[in-house]
């Protein structure tokens, strides 16, 4: 009489044989990425750019939204994105000294770079509005 334990252990030993001679094992699925995420690779590839202080809105924007009850989003950034493609909408806050449509312009590319590498979305639009200027002796780290 066979052993019915003995002939699962046999056909489990031979379908790893298997796996094991596949080069590619592929395996289907959804993955589906939330807009925080997506608003977190955008808020930090901005943030890597020469010349950009921060994120998040002018302190009286900020200021106004909390006393109506009108919190913001994610600090900065807010996203959208299908499956291919995304669009960001950005505030940042930049460096007196340095060049504004540089910065705008390396960021869009950061942006968009971070974006195909990490997500795989293509950046459909990254808008950008500036809403403060910090100077270099103010910023956290600097004493006087």
């Amino acid at each position: 009489m066979v052993d019915e334990g003995q002939i699962k252990e046999q056909e489990m030993g031979l379908k790893l044989e298997w796996l094991d001679s596949l080069d590619e094992i592929m395996v289907g699925g959804e993955t589906t990425l939330a807009d925080a995420v997506v608003s977190t690779i955008v808020g930090i590839a901005a943030q890597e750019v020469e010349g950009v202080s921060g994120l998040g809105t002018a302190s009286v924007r900020r200021s106004l939204s909390k006393l109506i009850g009108r919190e913001q989003k994610a600090e900065g950034v807010e996203s959208e994105h299908g499956k291919k493609e995304a669009i960001a909408d950005i505030t940042i806050k930049v460096v007196y000294g340095y060049n504004i449509p540089n910065i705008v312009i390396d960021v869009r590319k950061k942006v968009a770079t971070r974006l195909l590498d990490i997500c795989g979305l293509v950046a459909k639009e990254v808008n950008i509005e500036i809403v403060s200027i910090d100077f270099p002796d103010k910023l956290p780290g600097n004493l006087e």
